[in-house]
């Protein structure tokens, strides 16, 4: 399971450092993809294929559908962690999540985020201030 936040920085190769904690999970492969709200999502190569699943699930009949596939799978990059725990970041997802130098990298229990810092702190931010109201409802639902 992947938990917390972490500060770390892009190389001048574009590679990202994954937390120490999170390559075991990650030991196996991962695929590094577009997320929602302009992050970049890593799932570990178990994880990749349950998700895969899920979209290929969606009606190509639908043009919503077939956009979300089209981005999510052209934008897919299978990569492997290098010894010192760096994945590589291709250009074109470096430039869709506006990485340049300082990331935060965020478990989400099956999967990593990948973020610009400031963009992640405003992120963060609105989570944050959405969060009690959240569970609030989660627990009048019995959840």
């Amino acid at each position: 399971m992947f938990l917390g936040e972490y500060s770390h920085s892009l190389d001048e190769k574009g590679r990202a450092v994954m937390p120490s904690k999170f390559r075991a999970g990650l030991a196996g492969g991962c695929v590094v993809t577009k997320g929602q709200e302009r992050c970049l999502y890593v799932f570990p190569m178990n994880r990749w294929e349950e998700e895969s699943s899920k979209v290929l699930r969606l009606p190509r009949t639908d043009r919503r559908a077939r956009n979300f596939s089209r981005s999510f799978f052209a934008s897919a990059s299978d990569q492997t962690l290098d010894r010192q725990g760096r994945v590589q970041i291709p250009e074109a997802l470096r430039v869709y999540a506006g990485l340049e130098k300082d990331l935060t990298v965020v478990g989400v229990a099956d999967h990593i985020e990948v973020w610009d810092t400031g963009a992640w702190r405003s992120v963060a931010a609105e989570a944050d201030d959405y969060y009690s109201e959240i569970q609030e409802a989660l627990s009048e639902d019995g959840i």
